[in-house]
C-alpha cells in the first residue's frame, strides 16, 4: 500500500434495499475507491438492478445472513485480486458514505488496522439510533471491554480494515454476529484498533433486525453468544 494511493474496496450487504442503494452508492466517494460491491442477500425489490445501474458490481448470496453476504463479498473481491483496504458499510442509507475517508486515514496514515464509525460519540448520532440498538451497543461494548480489553464504543457495521489484517482473523460468523466476531477476534489478535465518530440518521425504510422486537431479540442473543464463545475458546487455547 502506497501512501498517496491504497487500493480501497468496498462492501455493502444489501437485502430489500432498493429505495436506499442508489443513494448509498451515489455518496460513496467514488474516486478514492477501486471496486465496490453490493452483495444481494436474497432481494425481491429489484436491489440489485438499482445497484448495478449505479455502477456497483453485483454479487448474488441467496442464503440469508449479513455475515454470509460480507463473505461473498470478500471472496469475490479475492478472486479480483485483494485490495489493500476493505470497508464495509449498510445498504440502507443509515451511515453517511462520504465519510469513507475519515475511516480510512488511520490506516493509510499507518495509525491503526482497524477503524470502527462510532455512532455513539456523536449526541446526534446516538439519538437517531432506536432504543433497543442503543442498549444493546452499549452492553456489547462493556463486554469488549471487560472480556477482551477492547476500547470500543459500538459495533457500528461502518468501519474498514486492512485487508492481510481481516485475513488473519480467520472470519466465520454468518449473521448478527458478523460485527462484534471482528471485534472480539482483533482484539485477541492484538490488532491496532480506532474508532472514530460518524454521523448516522434514521434509515430508509424498516430495520429488518432492530426495527422488531423479535429481530432485536434474536440479535442480541447472538451477539452476547458470540462473545460469550470466543471468550471461551480463548481462555482453553
Amino acid at each position: 500500500m502506497t501512501a498517496d494511493r491504497p487500493a480501497v474496496d468496498v462492501v455493502i450487504p444489501a437485502l430489500d434495499e432498493r429505495e436506499a442503494i442508489g443513494r448509498v452508492l451515489a455518496a460513496l466517494p467514488s474516486q478514492a475507491l477501486r471496486h465496490v460491491i453490493v452483495v444481494d442477500n436474497g432481494s425481491t425489490d429489484g436491489t440489485a438492478d438499482v445497484a448495478r445501474s449505479a455502477g456497483a458490481l453485483v454479487v448474488r448470496e441467496p442464503r440469508r445472513g449479513y455475515g454470509r453476504a460480507c463473505l461473498a463479498g470478500l471472496a469475490e473481491l479475492d478472486r479480483r485480486g485483494p485490495p489493500d483496504v476493505v470497508a464495509f458499510l449498510d445498504a440502507d442509507y443509515s451511515d453517511h458514505p462520504e465519510e469513507l475517508s475519515q475511516l480510512v486515514a488511520p490506516i493509510v496514515e499507518d495509525r491503526a488496522d482497524m477503524v470502527v464509525g462510532s455512532r455513539m460519540l456523536r449526541p446526534e448520532s446516538r439519538r437517531a439510533l432506536l432504543p433497543q440498538a442503543r442498549f444493546g451497543n452499549r452492553l456489547a461494548a462493556l463486554l469488549l471491554r471487560r472480556l477482551y480489553g477492547l476500547e470500543a464504543t459500538d459495533l457500528g457495521p461502518f468501519r474498514a480494515i486492512r485487508w492481510s489484517t481481516l485475513a488473519a482473523l480467520g472470519m466465520r460468523d454468518p449473521d448478527f454476529g458478523w460485527t462484534v466476531e471482528m471485534q472480539a477476534r482483533a482484539a485477541r489478535a492484538g490488532v491496532r484498533y480506532r474508532e472514530v465518530a460518524v454521523s448516522y440518521r434514521p434509515r430508509i425504510g424498516r430495520s429488518k433486525i432492530s426495527g422488531t422486537l423479535a429481530g432485536s431479540a434474536r440479535a442480541g442473543a447472538k451477539i452476547l453468544w458470540t462473545l460469550a464463545r470466543l471468550h471461551a475458546r480463548g481462555r482453553r487455547s
